[in-house]
């Protein structure tokens, strides 16, 4: 099983890339916070519909209101993704491509050859 994953997080069936999603609510997200809930129901779907998956999803304190982790297909699909919620206009996000314990143990090796 990947680090990244549990024993109750089900494993996506291609292999995936991991994103990290750092979002700030807009303007627009903050008058209409009620809707939240559904918005977050959405956008798993749209996840889905694009091959990846939501892993996790934490609302926080400080700079930024929200993380999720996503596992997305490529980067074609996860910008498919990010465009469609900038257009909705809820959520500024900020994307991060991350990588495993494993796979950056590789890219350190082949850097110290």
């Amino acid at each position: 099983m990947p680090p990244h994953e549990t024993a109750d997080t089900p494993a996506a069936t291609t292999t995936s890339r991991l994103y990290i999603s750092l979002m700030r609510l807009t303007d627009k997200g903050l008058a209409e916070l009620a809707g939240s809930p559904e918005r977050r129901k959405i956008s798993e779907e749209r996840v889905a519909a694009l091959g990846g998956r939501s892993i996790a999803f934490y609302a926080t304190l400080g700079a930024y209101d929200f993380v999720q982790v996503f596992e997305m297909p490529d980067n074609e699909a996860m910008m498919q993704y990010v465009l469609t919620a900038r257009r909705d206009g809820f959520v500024e996000p900020l994307i991060l491509p991350a990588f495993d314990p494993q796979i950056f143990g590789a890219i350190v090796e082949r850097v110290l050859k």
